[in-house]
């Protein structure tokens, strides 16, 4: 088995184009196990594909749109209630990230929210450009253009001596060509294909750009119904739910 591997919880957007989950991306190494997003329909997805709850150390959310971190209350619920936690989970995201998540807990549940959960969540604020060292996990956060007021990240990953760059939500930027550099997967969001939008990718930009960007395996996510609609037209790869990646 490889060292490292990520699963494909969530391949789909905002609306669940073709049935897909929302934004989750597993990734597991000796040294640690990240959730990259957690969307709604998370719990939904690590209980399909037969994961541990219990195996996550550290959720990294890209950004505060609900089908990239409306999932952590019930991940919450999960550990307090049906696969006990005892030790810290660690939620590291932009600023607003803490203030968010509990304001999403209290309105979903708000009686369990009021106790105090039975293990330690710890939140770290993360910055564009401010490298983050989690254990044997190291992040570099980068500023994607996604909302104009809120900052949404993009990150780069570097476990076990391997790299991972995901995009995040994110129009097109020069910073993915750099940042996929020598990359050994490169997670993209690819929302759409005739719509061009400036805070999302279409599908012609990408191929546009794919011969510069320098990344071992490109795998496209976050799929709208306008790509799903002409996936035999499409050259990269596409994400399903439950992909494993071994890196």
């Amino acid at each position: 088995m490889e060292p490292v591997r990520v699963v494909f919880l969530g391949a789909g957007d905002a609306f669940s184009a073709g049935g897909r989950h929302q934004a989750g991306y597993l990734v597991t190494a000796p040294a640690a196990t990240i959730l990259l997003d957690c969307g709604g329909t998370t719990l939904a997805s690590l209980k399909r594909e037969g994961i541990k709850t219990g195996s996550i150390d550290t959720v990294l959310i890209s950004h505060l749109h609900g089908d990239h971190f409306s999932g952590l209350p019930f991940l919450f619920l999960e550990y307090t209630y049906v696969d006990p936690r005892r030790r810290p989970l660690r939620i590291a995201g932009p600023p607003g990230t803490a203030e968010r998540v509990g304001s999403l807990f209290r309105s979903m549940y708000q009686e369990t929210a009021a106790q105090p959960l039975p293990f330690p969540l710890e939140f770290i604020e993360m910055h564009p450009q401010r490298q983050l060292g989690l254990d044997a996990v190291t992040v570099t956060p980068f500023r994607v253009p996604h909302q104009a007021n809120e900052i949404s990240l993009g990150f780069g990953i570097t476990v076990d001596g391997r790299r991972i760059l995901y995009s995040g939500d994110t129009g097109w930027t020069e910073d993915l060509v750099s940042h996929a550099q020598g990359t050994d997967l490169f997670i993209c969001e690819c929302s759409f294909y005739e719509t061009r939008m400036p805070s999302h990718l279409d599908y012609p930009r990408i191929a546009a750009n794919r011969c510069r960007i320098d990344t071992k395996r490109l795998i496209l996510t976050h799929l709208g119904q306008e790509v799903l609609a002409r996936r035999n037209q499409i050259d990269i790869e596409l994400a399903s739910d439950g992909l494993v990646v071994g890196l």
